[in-house]
């Protein structure tokens, strides 16, 4: 973020592009990644340099929008010339030479780097980020851990692959993946992650059109890990959306046995069919949730089940940046209501012996270990023991901020 000189030079066509962006993002609610996509579709002739700008700018503004906001002393609804104004701020403090277009007259450089300099003493500012977050994030984590956290957090996120191993090995797609100009590094205590030196498109390589790969967090690959299955179980996936763990869970499993996928949002399960298909995964059955009865059925019948829960998303701003402002208090009390009622649920699918991993991309105590907690002091966890957990915060990690808890059933 600080200000050193950068000779890039912007070109009108692709700035234009991230105006419009902003506008769909801030004015009229949009997701950021939607709204990427469709601006990438714009010109044919764009490279992948020319992309790159439009995307990364874009995830940048959205990133620091309250900051630049405050320097460029505008207020939400912001028109175009608000946006403009926010641009400069931007280009200003990467120390990119603004061109002489209209937007950019009587851009105040010098006051804007005093500005920077002057609201970077507020976390809030600073970090760009709404009041409430700052102080929820003060209260769970204290001051000096949410400080590096919120910090981490508004990093640009690594690309990391999870290697299917119902399909390739580590090494072996290292070295293809190298042989198109892609390099990859292993990364410790994460046993099928390659990490990319440099971003690249990953998804036009026919390795991905073949199923070697997904594209996962780091520390997201370790859930699925948590869960101690063996091929032939029986494991139940929960709230598995699009799949991203469910995958992960057939490759330890070697395909064998039963995975049962379950979510109350049937297109997400379509598309794990899609990609369960390309990974070459076939003992994924899917569930939709309708009412009760796919989930009472199960009652004592899962040697494993995980609860990758719903969550307020705080440990993973890093890739949705924009969640930091539709996200809302009254939706994370909301969501600790509903994460009880799923393992108050869910857990009863496990049979004697089985084993739960409750897990959520979230860093704060109150979605996490106080919900572990709570669960076991009721009766549906009286005979549930807590046999380990784990919380990774995002400053220490260097990837997403992600919380896990193992429990086993007792006779």
């Amino acid at each position: 973020m600080q200000p050193y000189l950068n000779t890039m030079r912007l070109h009108r066509n692709l700035c234009f592009a991230v105006i419009d962006g902003l506008t769909l993002i801030f004015n009229e609610g949009k997701y950021a990644d939607k709204v990427i996509q469709q601006l990438l579709k714009r010109d044919k002739r764009w490279g992948s340099r020319d992309r790159g700008f439009v995307a990364e700018t874009t995830y940048e503004m959205v990133r620091w929008k309250r900051l630049y906001a405050e320097i460029a002393e505008v207020k939400e609804p912001f028109d175009r010339d608000n946006l403009w104004r926010m641009f400069a701020v931007w280009a200003t403090l990467k120390g990119i030479k603004l061109p002489d277009w209209k937007y950019f007259e009587g851009t105040p450089l010098r006051k804007i780097k005093g500005r920077y300099d002057e609201l970077s003493k507020v976390r809030r500012l600073k970090e760009s980020i709404p009041d409430w977050m700052d102080e929820i994030g003060r209260k769970e984590l204290g001051d000096a851990v949410w400080s590096k956290e919120i910090a981490a957090l508004n990093e640009q996120a690594d690309v990391i692959l999870r290697v299917n191993t119902l399909k390739t090995t580590k090494e072996k797609l290292q070295t293809e993946l190298f042989d198109l100009d892609i390099e990859t590094e292993f990364i410790d205590g994460h046993p099928s992650a390659l990490k990319l030196r440099e971003r690249a498109n990953v998804f036009a390589t026919e390795n991905f059109k073949n199923g070697h790969f997904e594209v996962q967090d780091a520390n997201s690959q370790l859930v699925a890990e948590f869960l101690n299955v063996q091929p032939g179980m029986r494991v139940v996936d929960t709230c598995a959306g699009a799949g991203g763990k469910t995958l992960h869970l057939a490759s330890l499993m070697e395909n064998k046995g039963q995975i049962i996928a379950m979510d109350i949002y049937g297109n997400k399960l379509n598309e794990l069919k899609r990609r369960a298909k390309r990974n070459g995964a076939h003992n994924i059955e899917n569930r939709v949730i309708e009412s009760t009865k796919p989930i009472k059925k199960l009652y004592d019948k899962a040697d494993r089940v995980l609860i990758d829960a719903p969550c307020s998303g705080l440990g993973v701003l890093r890739r949705n940046p924009d969640a930091k402002w539709k996200l809302q208090p009254e939706f994370i009390d909301k969501i600790k209501e509903t994460q009880q009622d799923i393992l108050q649920q869910y857990s009863r699918m496990v049979k004697v012996g089985g084993q739960l991993v409750y897990a959520t991309c979230s860093v704060l105590p109150s979605e996490n270990q106080n919900q572990v907690k709570t669960f076991l002091a009721s009766e549906a966890g009286a005979n549930f023991e807590l046999l380990k957990d784990k919380k990774l915060l995002s400053h220490k990690s260097g990837f997403d901020g992600f919380y896990m808890a193992l429990l086993e059933r007792k006779a």
